[in-house]
């Protein structure tokens, strides 16, 4: 199963969205925007949990693989005057909830939020909880570039109560990391985490991406083993998307360099197969997670969800994103803020949420949504369950459900239960896109769906 090209077969196709939503946000349209966005934080419940997304579009060094909504600065003025818009709209979203909601969730993103300084870090921090309602528990969670760390932003980390601290680690091959301008050794990751544990900060993830430029199965198998030598929590494996038609600076990757797809599905393949050997539980289409992790036990419990960070156990149905590019999530629909810092500054200095897109959801949306986020999270769903919850909606997607079993030629298999088996989880995103309505409709091209 693992050689089979999807694009062979005539529902499924090798590129696919990364469904951390849906419908995904190629489809969100200049029809929503801050008097929609307004009405939707009205309808926060009074103890509703939140989860909050903060969003630092900065990088000191640019790595050419990103595909982060992100620029490039030397200079820290940039970001203080950033910082100081940052709060205002903080300011502007709290007087909209009128304390209504509980935090419990913060993820610091970016870019690269260690670019603030240790005293900006908590000043972000305290604003946050200074204006909005947080619970007693909150899991604050903090990606983490190793080359912007020292002393002080450890220390700003553990202060403002971080509990989980994510790291990018890539490939450590060196003729990886000068293909993507991202240099970082095994020792400056090493220390960083053992200086992360040391302050109490003791949930660290790595990340690493295949299908990057040179990689081999081999050097991608040294990197999980130094990887595991530093025993993190978590491990996410990613596969690069190679988008140069929407991120210029992936231009000066060698496309010659690539691996094809099938180097792709076996760099993935492997890769994992060391991670699960490892002992790590795999979580999703790209995770992995210690067997005692809330992750690991989310998944075991069917509470497992994915957003628009990814996977997690948090079970929060809105999310509010800040910054420029951020995407909110409220159960009306979702909205995207304005992508250029200057627009989305502009906007927050007169005083207006600065969204600049987004799409209300429907009733079938959301049933789809269910059908797409159970496929990406347990790679499959119960028949019973969906016509119970959807009634003659449900019965709409059996019925679609049937036609992808038929067409999938060992692809998806289905009983009482719609299921991708194991040897064709590789392919999940693709088997997710044949219930997406929205595809057919939009131009938005797509990554590889391995």
């Amino acid at each position: 199963m693992s050689s089979l090209s999807v694009s062979s077969l005539p529902v499924f196709s090798d590129t696919a969205p990364r469904y951390t939503s849906y419908p995904t946000a190629p489809h969100f349209h200049a029809g929503i925007g801050a008097e929609a966005v307004e009405g939707w934080m009205g309808a926060v419940q009074a103890e509703e949990p939140l989860s909050l997304y903060i969003h630092v579009p900065f990088c000191d060094k640019l790595c050419w693989f990103c595909a982060c909504h992100t620029r490039h600065t030397l200079r820290y003025k940039p970001v203080a005057d950033y910082l100081e818009t940052l709060l205002k709209e903080i300011a502007l979203v709290s007087a909209r909830l009128e304390g209504r909601g509980k935090v419990r969730a913060v993820h610091f993103g970016g870019g690269s939020p260690t670019m603030l300084k240790p005293s900006d870090m908590k000043r972000l921090a305290d604003a946050l909880r200074a204006a909005l309602p947080f619970g007693e528990a909150v899991d604050f969670s903090v990606e983490i570039d190793p080359s912007d760390m020292d002393a002080g932003r450890l220390d700003a980390l553990a202060a403002i109560g971080t509990t989980r601290a994510s790291l990018g680690v890539q490939d450590f091959d060196p003729a990886v990391q000068k293909a993507i301008n991202r240099e970082q050794s095994f020792e400056l990751t090493r220390g960083v985490v053992v200086g992360l544990r040391e302050r109490g900060i003791a949930a660290v993830n790595l990340d690493l991406v295949y299908g990057l430029p040179h990689q081999t199965v081999a050097s991608l198998g040294e990197t999980v083993a130094r990887c595991l030598e530093i025993a993190p929590d978590r491990m996410a494996l990613f596969g690069y998307a190679h988008v140069p038609w929407f991120k210029k600076h992936q231009t000066m990757i060698d496309e010659a360099a690539l691996p094809g797809q099938a180097e792709r599905l076996e760099q993935s393949l492997a890769a994992a197969a060391l991670i699960a050997e490892a002992g790590y539980v795999p979580i999703g289409i790209d995770h992995f997670a210690g067997p005692g992790d809330s992750l690991a036990v989310a998944q075991a419990e069917g509470r497992l969800r994915r957003n628009f960070q990814g996977y997690t156990e948090d079970g929060c149905e809105t999310l509010i994103g800040f910054g420029p590019s951020s995407i909110s999530r409220y159960r009306e629909g979702h909205a995207q803020n304005l992508t250029a810092t200057g627009e989305y500054t502009r906007a927050v200095e007169h005083g207006a949420l600065p969204v600049a897109r987004g799409l209300a959801v429907s009733v079938e949306d959301r049933a789809r949504g269910w059908v797409i986020e159970r496929l990406m999270c347990e790679f499959g769903f119960s028949i019973p369950e969906l016509l119970m919850r959807e009634g003659g909606l449900g019965a709409t997607l059996v019925a679609e459900a049937q036609r992808l079993a038929g067409a999938g030629q060992g692809l998806v298999r289905m009983g009482d239960r719609f299921e991708i088996p194991a040897a064709a989880r590789a392919h999940t995103r693709s088997v997710a896109a044949g219930f997406d309505t929205y595809l057919a409709r939009g131009t938005a091209r797509h990554s590889a769906a391995v």
